[in-house]
């Protein structure tokens, strides 16, 4: 069963901040329903499609290019961590994993604004 600390949060906290700096991106760090660990992108220089979006984790290569696809999967990769394990089995309807990941671009009320 996917879970997530608050001290799993603070382990992971310095990669995912190094990657938001490395990118000139603001954002929040949070950890939603116990099971999610999610990242919520305020402002920065990178200029995304719609001011506010909830990035699908599986499909970042498809649908983003360039510094922010280059940006997103740096993100995810510094989100999931180094204990970071997904056994699921979509077939069978069995999940386990470590964490879900979450990566949000503004808010429905506070959109994402380009620095």
């Amino acid at each position: 069963m996917a879970y997530v600390s608050q001290e799993m949060k603070s382990k992971l906290a310095p990669t995912i901040k190094a990657v938001l700096k490395k990118y000139k991106m603001k954002g929040s760090i949070a950890v939603r329903n116990h099971s999610t660990l999610a990242v919520t992108l305020k402002e920065g220089a990178i200029k995304f499609d719609k001011d506010h979006t909830q990035v699908n984790p599986y499909w970042i290569h498809e649908h983003y290019e360039g510094t922010a696809k280059k940006f997103l999967t740096e993100l995810l990769d510094a989100m999931k961590g180094p204990e970071f394990f997904d056994h699921s089995d979509a077939m069978t309807d069995y999940f386990h994993r470590s964490h879900y990941q979450s990566i949000d671009i503004g808010k429905w009320n506070k959109p994402y604004t380009v620095v």
